[in-house]
């Protein structure tokens, strides 16, 4: 039998083109990760509330990319705002908002995520969005939340092709269905390792009946590792990846209905690492890796009244974050395999991406549970 290497880099050099709807997600291949069910799902939207919206660039031969946008409920987010924690592991990157959610321990705004150099139109969007909902006539002050990883092997960064009116078309088509993931949104132009990658997302649905969720936008490197198989580099893909592909971030939104204060979000928050490093992250010098949590829990909301009082809300004790923490490592795992099963070959900017070759390395992951 060939060696697990050579194998998977045959059939990727040998694979025809493919469609989104010829490859599964990790589950659908009969994988999973861990022993907690997931949400009916499989994606973040599983949490009660929270609405997904994309939009994606492919114009030309050179633009490749996009926005993703994550609403966290369908009421006026600004003025009934949600308990939040933001956590950098590795900072090389943009994550505009994150100082006051550091500080204050909250979001006011739809999350947007999109390439390196458009975060400017991201908040500008964000904030022309926010202004503009019933009910804020009267707001002097916004906290936009953007992230950003860089697309800039598959795409005209440089050309700064995301607009306003594509941010604004994001948020206004979040829906709280299925999430289309892969080379897809803010996921269009990025990797995963060696291979094409994009987005992803994955839920946990815990004994107490809460649920937790994640979104990913991948863009990193390191050892590819998928269920503790090492999965090789992509043919032609030897060099390190910060110099072969130019892109080693990722974010990672994690939410859920548990009622936490910021306090345990932020202990949510560094447990999403773990199911980074699962997959053979090392979370590399040039490398953004960024956690944002938050709870949609009505009892932890920060409404105008309890913005203005003494308030009391509800709380997870610290003994109650286990299972928590365990549901929130393996839906982050499975939402990098699902960008990475579920992206597709893209061609942009001069350079091509091929995606993981899953005619091979299913049966190859089967086999080695």
């Amino acid at each position: 039998m060939l060696p697990i290497i050579a194998v998977l880099a045959a059939a990727v050099a040998t694979a025809p083109a493919e469609t989104p709807g010829d490859r599964p997600r990790f589950r659908e291949a009969g994988l999973a990760v861990g022993a907690l069910p997931t949400g009916p799902l499989n994606a973040i939207t599983d949490v009660p509330g929270v609405r997904v919206g994309q939009v994606t660039r492919q114009d030309g031969d050179r633009i490749r990319t996009g926005v993703t946008a994550i609403v966290p409920h369908p009421g006026n987010v600004f003025q009934d705002k949600l308990p939040a924690a933001f956590y950098r592991a590795n900072g090389f990157g943009k994550f505009a908002g994150s100082p006051q959610i550091d500080e204050l321990g909250e979001i006011e705004t739809p999350i947007v995520l999109t390439n390196t150099l458009n975060v400017a139109e991201g908040i500008a969007a964000t904030v022309e969005w926010t202004l503009a909902q019933p009910g804020n006539a009267a707001v002097r002050s916004v906290n936009a939340v953007v992230g950003e990883t860089n697309d800039s092997y598959l795409n005209d960064i440089r050309g700064r092709h995301v607009t306003k009116a594509d941010v604004t078309a994001a948020i206004a088509a979040a829906a709280s269905g299925p999430v289309a993931e892969g080379s897809v949104g803010a996921g269009t132009g990025t990797q995963a390792f060696q291979f094409k990658g994009g987005i992803g997302t994955s839920s946990r649905r815990l004994a107490s009946g809460w649920t937790v969720g994640v979104l990913v936008q991948t863009n990193y490197g390191g050892r590819p590792t998928i269920l503790g198989v090492p999965i090789p580099p992509a043919p032609a893909r030897t060099a390190d990846i910060t110099t072969s592909v130019g892109g080693c971030s990722i974010v990672m939104i994690v939410a859920t209905d548990a009622p936490l204060s910021d306090r345990n979000l932020g202990r949510l928050a560094k447990r999403a690492i773990v199911g980074l490093a699962r997959t053979g992250s090392i979370m590399e010098n040039g490398s953004g890796d960024f956690v944002l949590a938050f709870s949609t829990a009505a009892e932890v909301r920060r409404t105008p009244a309890r913005r203005t009082a003494v308030a009391t809300v509800a709380d997870v004790p610290n003994d109650g974050m286990n299972d928590l923490f365990v549901g929130v490592a393996d839906a982050t795992e499975e939402a990098i395999y699902n960008a990475m099963f579920k992206a597709t070959a893209v061609t942009g900017n001069g350079h091509r991406l091929e995606p993981i070759d899953l005619r091979t390395a299913i049966p190859l992951l089967k086999g080695r549970r």
